[in-house]
């Protein structure tokens, strides 16, 4: 699966099981109800699904100008910690001024609270990305050509 057909079913799969995490996270965490905790969830993945989008767009082109300057195919480790590194930092410049006034915190309580979603969506990404790779495989852009390996 390619294109943008690989992004959209990325992209659903990713915030499905999102939504349902970070809604018992955030209620764990914080001190909202279960209703403003499903609700964040969902603005929270509302606000993801365009960063990811436009991220992953981005990431591909980066990876694909890579690809063409090195020997080794495919995914390492290290790339794939740069891309989860990469997605959640950029999702906190945009989470926590929703966080703060949604939950009418200060924007110190927000990234805080922040923080605690960053770290289970850090593990959260990286698996997500390898485990969706070894089910769909990998873009056309990185695919490797001789090592099957992800």
């Amino acid at each position: 699966m390619q294109g943008i057909k690989r992004r959209v079913v990325y992209v659903g799969l990713y915030e499905l099981v999102a939504i349902v995490l970070s809604a018992i996270l955030l209620k764990l965490i914080s001190n909202a109800d279960t209703t403003n905790s499903l609700g964040i969830a969902v603005a929270a993945s509302a606000i993801a699904i365009l960063w990811n989008l436009a991220f992953n767009y981005g990431f591909e082109l980066w990876e694909q100008y890579l690809q063409q300057n090195r020997k080794q195919k495919g995914r390492s480790l290290g790339i794939r910690v740069l891309h989860a590194v990469g997605f959640e930092g950029g999702l906190v410049i945009f989470l926590v001024p929703v966080l703060a006034w949604w939950l009418d915190v200060s924007v110190v309580e927000a990234f805080i609270l922040d923080l605690g979603l960053l770290a289970f969506f850090l593990f959260y990404t990286f698996a997500f990305n390898w485990v969706f790779d070894a089910v769909f495989g990998l873009p056309a852009a990185v695919r490797a050509q001789c090592d099957p390996t992800f």
